[in-house]
């Protein structure tokens, strides 16, 4: 395919591009099946880049070119805009059970919204990954094994990101002496 597209280059054609395994027409094409499949407009690039990638994967593990490449990159793009959804719906899911647990009365006290107060402040500063998985662990009570398939992540990534989530909570609780 990339011979092709190589061969295409040198017969005159200045502006292809002979590393891009998708052309312009290809592109817009991949880009309307993402859009009409639900993907948002920032996401778009991403999913392009997405397609282009495994284009370039199949031909680096020696698999033939695609007979249709136009067609292939459709086909591929339709299958991100799905996975893009269930990734949504999951992501919702694990907000609503976060709802649900903010619901949940917690005694009160000035120790104890002392320690809430900082403990929430302390989750805001951490990044968004170890945060999530913080929250599924502590505060959902699931089990490292659920968090992995509910986020789609190895059980190993997920204790990694508990680790240091957790490191970096207790540093800043004893920063600010509250613990």
């Amino acid at each position: 395919m990339l011979r092709r597209k190589a061969r295409r280059g040198q017969g005159g054609d200045v502006h292809s591009d002979v590393g891009d395994p998708l052309d312009a027409a290809q592109e817009r094409r991949v880009r309307a099946v993402l859009a009409l499949g639900g993907v948002p407009q920032a996401d778009l690039p991403d999913g392009v880049q997405q397609v282009r990638l495994r284009l370039l994967e199949r031909a680096a593990d020696g698999r033939e070119a695609p007979r249709d490449v136009s067609a292939w990159a459709a086909v591929v793009a339709s299958n991100l805009a799905m996975d893009w959804h269930r990734a949504k719906r999951r992501q919702e899911r694990i907000g609503e059970r976060l709802a649900s647990l903010r619901q949940l009365e917690h005694p009160s006290g000035e120790d104890t919204s002392l320690l809430s107060l900082a403990v929430a402040q302390g989750l805001d500063e951490l990044p968004d990954a170890q945060r999530q998985v913080l929250v599924l662990r502590f505060y959902a009570d699931l089990p490292v094994r659920s968090i992995a398939e509910e986020l789609g992540i190895p059980e190993g990534t997920v204790k990694s990101r508990l680790h240091t989530a957790v490191r970096a909570l207790r540093a800043r609780l004893h920063e600010d002496e509250v613990v």
